[in-house]
């Protein structure tokens, strides 16, 4: 391993920095002003209805993505392996049934609410400010008010555009790593020899157990619904539907979005296997060069970029662009949520007064989320455990979406039923995992090596005494815990964590038409009205 990378930017890393959230803001700045600013809620809340299909598709793209994607799908591949590249296949089943069952059905209403929003994702990620030295408050602070200043002003078209440049920063900035990398390695056959060797080349594996964490079959399967929640219910998705100039753009959106996806993903894959073959002899993680896992990308940047100012900085910019797509689309998600739900029903305002209700909002919205990502910053591994939770709500909602759409005769007692028992049912797997952590044989994690490391003696000896001490924990802590774990630890509690979602959708649908046959079809009002109000 090469010696330590320097622990902090360079001048010009910083200015590649601030360039991303200069061209950010004046995004935002553009969209307030021209052609005499935003008129109404409408052209605010969903940009006049005028928007394009290109557009549209890289900003679901950058809303979908995050610095969760640029900073830990990596890592996954590096630990792992690639079988995490089947998330391309599981895509295709989602934009269709996004595009061809829930899109029409939201776009003809012409709603700007369907009353869910994920903003956890908006906690941002501190691991690039941890190994890079870039202040923690100064990004976080800095980022959240950019944001929050063009979603005030510009609305969703300042939202759309902004996201636009993003993703071409998040592509850039994984280009600039794939390239310094095959340069580094001496080509992509290198990289993907070293892959082959250290087992990371594990796609092709088709065990139907369900208890596995990466099969093709828990990724395809369990990866559409997941993906599908997101994208066929989601307030910050549907909102940019909507917000097409016509079906067919709205359409076309997610379609375009999908090869989008793919760029995006097949790059941050690349990137694990060249984190790897960079590595392969010596792990930062277990060598302590870094203190987290998710810290591995920044370090790799930092150590064959340094020659090159302005491109770790690049990188960085790819990461907080993720933030910055993710965070704009939540707070401008929860302004139209709160103005179209909550304040316009029971208030008499004009069109004008709620267009300055919506930019209030996105300003609270915008200093909540600053202020949580400061807490998220304190909370360590419970962020995580709270993106899993987040993700055991998706399937409920989605099976309560699909009763009301595809089961109109589902009425609202069936469909409470079915929710609340989907979301216990998600949320009493989600938790016991959390409690009764799945053996490695269902998790497999890949062998990460350190006999390549140029240890100092004191060094070697602290880090000989430091495994031998984790060694000694992890086997006592292991046979503590299998003479102690029930018979659902290794069984319901091992599921793999992409069935929560699946699960939840279908004990959900379940329950929903077995409450409707049984109370009978005529007891409370349908579903499909409850939805719709919903909306």
């Amino acid at each position: 391993i090469s010696p330590t990378p320097p622990a902090s930017f360079t001048l010009w890393d910083y200015v590649v920095f601030t360039l991303m959230l200069v061209i950010s803001a004046a995004v935002g700045l553009y969209y307030g002003f021209a052609k005499g600013g935003q008129h109404s809620s409408r052209d605010f809340l969903v940009g006049g209805r005028s928007m394009t299909a290109v557009p549209v598709a890289l900003s679901l793209t950058a809303s979908f993505m995050s610095a969760i994607t640029v900073l830990a799908t990596p890592v996954e591949v590096y630990c792992y392996g690639l079988s995490f590249i089947l998330t391309c296949l599981s895509f295709i089943p989602m934009v269709w049934i996004s595009s061809e069952i829930f899109l029409p059905i939201f776009y003809r209403l012409g709603i700007t609410s369907t009353y869910e929003v994920s903003l956890l994702e908006t906690l941002r990620n501190t691991s690039a400010s941890n190994v890079t030295g870039l202040d923690l408050w100064g990004a976080v602070i800095s980022t959240g008010v950019v944001c929050t200043f063009y979603c005030t002003l510009g609305g969703l078209k300042a939202v759309v555009w902004t996201d636009v440049f993003q993703v071409l920063i998040m592509l850039t900035g994984f280009l600039a790593v794939i390239i310094q990398s095959v340069l580094v390695q001496g080509g992509v056959s290198v990289i993907f020899s070293d892959a082959a060797q250290g087992g990371r080349i594990n796609i092709l594996d088709f065990d139907p157990n369900p208890l596995r964490r990466h099969t093709f079959w828990t990724i395809l399967i369990g990866g559409t619904f997941v993906w599908t929640s997101t994208y066929g219910i989601n307030q910050a998705q549907v909102q940019r539907y909507v917000s097409c100039k016509s079906l067919f753009h709205a359409k076309m959106s997610l379609y375009v979005n999908l090869v989008s996806l793919w760029a995006i993903n097949l790059c941050s894959v690349f990137c694990g296997l060249c984190l790897y073959s960079v590595y392969k002899n010596c792990d930062p993680w277990t060598a302590n060069k870094v203190s987290a896992q998710d810290q591995l990308m920044p370090y790799l940047v930092l150590d064959i970029l340094r020659d090159h100012p302005g491109l770790p900085g690049l990188f960085v910019a790819a990461a907080y662009s993720g933030t910055l797509s993710t965070v704009s689309s939540s707070v401008n998600a929860l302004a139209t949520v709160t103005a179209t739900d909550l304040i316009s029903p029971y208030f008499s305002l004009s069109e004008q007064q709620l267009s300055w209700v919506s930019k209030g909002l996105n300003i609270f919205y915008g200093a909540m989320c600053i202020g949580m990502a400061g807490v998220a910053s304190l909370m360590g591994g419970l962020l995580q455990a709270a993106i899993s939770i987040v993700g055991t709500i998706g399937g409920p909602l989605l099976g309560l979406f699909t009763l009301g759409i595809l089961f109109p005769f589902v009425n609202s007692k069936g469909g409470l039923a079915g929710l609340v028992t989907g979301l216990s049912v998600s949320f009493w797997v989600c938790i016991g995992s959390q409690i009764y952590r799945p053996l490695p044989e269902s998790t497999r994690p890949l062998a990460l090596e350190t006999h390549g490391c140029n240890f100092t003696m004191a060094e070697n000896v602290l880090q000989n005494w430091t495994y031998s001490t984790q060694t000694e924990h992890i086997t006592s802590a292991q046979q503590h815990n299998t003479q102690d774990r029930p018979w659902l630890a290794d069984s319901w509690y091992s599921l793999s964590y992409l069935y929560f979602c699946p699960v939840g959708t279908l004990v959900a649908i379940a329950v929903g038409l077995i409450v409707t046959y049984w109370r009978g079809k005529d007891a409370g009002s349908p579903l499909s009205h409850t939805v719709l109000f919903l909306h």
